[in-house]
């Protein structure tokens, strides 16, 4: 019987499917050899984009209701429930006071008209009167802050007065009636006649404002 001599690089061949030939291992895989999935994803190289899109988006709009003659709590409730979640709201009579309790309040004017489209980012305010109050024919803002001359106050709530000047200012207020009575909510007093005059410069010197309550007239 002749035997034939078969080459080891048959035999590694043939082998091949099973095991990997390494004259190292002694038919056995070396562990270093066998590819691992890495455990933290690869870091794009510097500069590299993003893959979203860059491109700005251009903020929602949308048309603003119409809010007027609407309880204030109410029309907060319909502008949130239409995208607009920006509001504020002011007295529509000039006197200063806050909607502490929305739902006393009802919507005399707005400051976008009904219909107009706007990004619903923007912000929306109220102008409002109590419920047993009549709304007034315009918006009535309270007085702007003094710019160095002393504002004209006439009509406008003590409240609203103090507020326009500067937090330093020296401000006393008495009763325009008469009765010595204690002015203790100011923005339910208006004032009558005022010291310094509307135009005079203010440089520090005392303010004196003469009012009686909203309901009464002036001496």
């Amino acid at each position: 019987m002749r035997f034939h001599i078969i080459s080891a690089a048959v035999l590694c061949a043939a082998a091949g499917a099973l095991v990997g030939c390494n004259p190292d291992t002694a038919g056995h895989a070396r562990a270093d050899s066998i590819p691992t999935a890495s455990a933290t994803p690869a870091t794009p190289a510097t500069g590299a984009k993003e893959t979203t899109d860059d491109k700005p988006t251009e903020a929602e709009r949308k048309a603003v209701p119409d809010f007027v003659g609407m309880g204030l709590q109410s029309a907060q409730d319909a502008a949130q429930a239409a995208g607009f979640y920006a509001l504020t709201s002011h007295d529509a009579l000039g006197r200063d006071r806050l909607q502490v309790f929305d739902r006393n309040w009802k919507v005399c004017g707005q400051n976008y008209e009904a219909g107009k489209t706007i990004p619903i980012s923007t912000r929306l305010d109220f102008a409002a009167v109590k419920l047993a109050e009549s709304c007034p024919a315009k918006d009535e803002k309270a007085p702007e802050a003094a710019q160095g001359t002393m504002p004209d106050f006439g009509g406008k709530s003590v409240k609203a007065a103090r507020a326009a000047l500067d937090p330093s200012t020296s401000l006393t207020v008495n009763d325009a009636s008469g009765s010595d009575r204690w002015i203790l909510v100011e923005s339910n007093w208006k004032v009558c006649t005022q010291s310094p005059s509307t135009g005079t410069a203010l440089k520090g010197q005392p303010v004196t404002l003469n009012a009686v309550k909203f309901d009464e007239t002036c001496p």
